[in-house]
């Protein structure tokens, strides 16, 4: 179930700055379980904030609205959040292509917005994305982390599987514009719908080209499909993944031991119990994973993208009230070193966790390490 706070009534007066309550609104996909971590996330995050006291006497309330991945119901829910003067700030889940509709709506009406989507299109071009910033993995600072451990390991040929929506098509673009020089090549590609249930067949056509490895850029039902079907087709060599494929901590049974030994782009979070906690930045992650897991009962990986922007908005409400332009501004030229890594948003880009947040995990006995 997707967690709502219950958001209190203030004024119009109370809204531009000195109101109790001031609404981060949530507009997410009930059914699916990525969106389902970032309510959970969003929900733990705004209680820990306000329990801090850093917000003075003004307390933050989470409300959220299910757009069931439509893009005109997440307009909808969108623009009556922004019609809403209580409200600070949007933060949105998985649908990409709900956040690019609505862009032009969200610069109108002036709402800040962070997008928690894949595809990098959602913040860009930022001309057009004035309120709207992306917090998670880059596709090309992905690719070139792949790009980099196919060379280390001499891989030659590839072969890839990717969805065909925004974030599928971006991500490959992104794998094209990395090999550039590096003599690596395709030996096949396909696409396959977001919501296919059925992906034998692709995956099957791409391992019988014989590559030297097979790299899934898909979200986590898919990818762990592609590698039941790729283990099923007697595929054998090495499978890799984006950081669209991140998900809980410990692999759904059915599919850990296809994906054993498979290589994820990804961030130190979800294998933060190998991490030594030698900075404040570390021990905040360690921290966060405990709370998180301690409330839920497992850590879902994607879950710090939305505590990061829990706090972005907090950090703007603080020193700016519900000022939305105010707090815009205030996003667009922050830098810290979030639960995900470092986050550094510029006015020229408004997607900005760094590369070096990434790094490459291995799934070892049905949950996900630290790669050595």
């Amino acid at each position: 179930m997707l967690l709502a706070g219950a958001a209190g009534c203030t004024s119009d007066d109370d809204a531009s700055g000195g109101g109790d309550t001031v609404v981060i609104a949530a507009d997410l996909n009930n059914s699916s379980a990525v969106d389902t971590a970032y309510a959970r996330a969003l929900q733990l995050r705004i209680e820990q904030i306000n329990a801090s006291g850093q917000l003075g006497e003004r307390k933050l309330a989470l409300r959220t609205q299910d757009n069931r991945n439509d893009p005109t119901a997440s307009l909808r829910n969108i623009s009556t959040f922004a019609d809403d003067p209580a409200v600070a700030a949007v933060v949105t889940g998985t649908c990409d292509q709900c956040v690019v509709g609505a862009a032009k709506t969200i610069n109108d009406k002036t709402i800040p917005t962070i997008s928690l989507a894949a595809s990098d299109e959602v913040a860009s071009p930022v001309s057009a994305r004035q309120y709207v910033f992306k917090l998670g993995p880059n596709s090309a600072d992905s690719a070139a982390a792949l790009v980099s451990e196919f060379t280390r390991q001499k891989y030659k040929k590839i072969a890839v599987l990717h969805t065909d929506d925004l974030y599928g098509r971006g991500a490959n673009s992104a794998l094209t514009d990395a090999r550039e020089g590096t003599g690596i090549t395709v030996t096949a590609t396909r696409s396959v719908k977001p919501a296919a249930s059925d992906i034998a067949q692709s995956v099957s056509t791409l391992t019988a080209t014989q590559p030297d490895a097979l790299l899934v850029l898909a979200p986590p039902d898919l990818a762990q499909q592609a590698a039941t079907d790729a283990r099923t087709a007697n595929f054998s060599k090495p499978m890799y993944f984006d950081s669209a494929a991140a998900s809980d901590l410990f692999i759904p049974r059915a599919a850990a031991k296809a994906t054993d030994n498979a290589t994820m782009v990804f961030t130190q979070i979800l294998a933060i119990d190998d991490v030594i906690a030698t900075t404040p930045a570390k021990s905040s992650r360690k921290q966060w994973f405990r709370d998180y897991t301690s409330r839920y009962g497992s850590y879902s990986g994607v879950a710090s993208f939305a505590a990061d922007a829990a706090d972005l908005i907090a950090d703007a409400v603080a020193r700016a009230g519900a000022d939305r332009r105010q707090i815009r501004e205030i996003i667009e030229t922050s830098q810290v070193d979030g639960l995900s890594g470092p986050i550094r948003l510029t006015p020229d880009n408004h997607s900005g966790l760094m590369p070096q947040a990434l790094t490459l995990l291995v799934a070892r006995s049905g949950r996900w390490r630290l790669a050595s």
